[in-house]
């Protein structure tokens, strides 16, 4: 069985958000997810993601990683 990686997408009070913008595509593997994550943060903070958690086969595998630029 091949592994799922998978994000979830946080609003700024830690709640999970879902919707048309916010991919739900299930990735082959950590590079390809971390890959795509890359090339899609800004699009995803301006959907208003704050943080995302990266997931593999349902188990967290870090995060929650905030969007937000450091202070």
């Amino acid at each position: 069985m091949a592994d799922a990686w998978t994000w979830t997408y946080l609003d700024a009070e830690g709640r999970e958000l879902s919707g048309d913008d916010l991919a739900t595509t299930a990735f082959p593997s950590q590079s390809d997810a971390e890959n795509w994550f890359g090339e899609s943060w800004h699009e995803l903070a301006g959907a208003g993601v704050d943080a995302v958690t990266l997931h593999r086969d349902g188990a967290v595998v870090y995060g929650p990683m905030s969007l937000r630029a450091a202070e």
